[in-house]
């Protein structure tokens, strides 16, 4: 059964029947190829924020695909400026969603990833510290921890003076983590895209305006346009607008 406000199929095949957490798994599915997604929140007129954060934007539909969204993911991608402006705790999930990804043969919890260029990340940050699976961290060769991060987190190092992207997310690829979940920054979600690496979108549109101010979900140095193909259009009940685009 629906759980809150009621989410119904706007596009392909209209239903006037509300989604329940089955129906939405499935059109969010893991795909049988490695896949970076992307989840963001946005208000009408392409605020990143309300007053410096992205929970001002989210609501109860949204926040029920993003727990949605981390269930089906081997690992979560998340920068370093978003991680401590954000105030992440440790990736946990309820027991309902822990019971799904044991019999769909996946660890109990997604692992963390965090890109970090400069390593400037606290250890004791409960996102590290309280971690029931032991995180990651993407950096570069000459990039020097802090003392007790390597304690808590494995330093993967993917390029020399700057994060190499696609050496990072190739070498979660062999540690078996392909299905990843990509929550931000606009810096990290525009460098991945210029990149080539973003292979979906999944864009919730918050109905309100949020006024001159905010950044972009997508911020960085200018890159080429990367079409994407519409894959469905989902509507709650309070006027938010969920959409999902993917490679075509």
């Amino acid at each position: 059964m629906s759980v809150g406000i009621p989410i119904r199929r706007l596009w392909p095949e209209p239903s006037t029947q509300p989604l329940d957490d089955a129906a939405l798994t499935a059109l969010y599915q893991r795909a049988d190829e490695p896949r970076l997604r992307v989840n963001f929140v946005t208000s009408l007129d392409g605020a990143v924020s309300v007053d410096d954060y992205s929970a001002g934007l989210s609501g109860q539909p949204d926040k029920r695909v993003f727990g949605l969204l981390r269930m089906l993911c081997d690992a979560l991608v998340v920068a370093a400026g978003t991680l401590r402006h954000e105030g992440y705790r440790a990736i946990r999930l309820d027991e309902r969603r822990r019971a799904w990804r044991r019999e769909h043969g996946l660890a109990e919890y997604p692992t963390l990833v965090v890109v970090s260029g400069s390593l400037d990340l606290d250890p004791t940050q409960a996102a590290f510290a309280d971690a029931p699976t032991r995180p990651i961290v993407l950096t570069h060769a000459d990039a020097e921890p802090p003392p007790g991060l390597t304690d808590v987190a494995d330093l993967l190092r993917c390029g020399t003076e700057r994060v190499d992207l696609a050496v990072g997310l190739a070498q979660l690829h062999r540690r078996g983590l392909t299905q990843l979940l990509c929550e931000g920054g606009p810096h990290l979600f525009g460098a991945l895209t210029a990149a080539d690496l973003v292979d979906e979108l999944c864009l919730t549109v918050s109905p309100l305006l949020a006024g001159p101010g905010p950044g972009r979900i997508s911020a960085g140095d200018p890159a080429p346009p990367r079409p994407l193909t519409l894959r469905h259009v989902l509507a709650a009940e309070d006027g938010v607008l969920l959409l999902r685009h993917a490679r075509p």
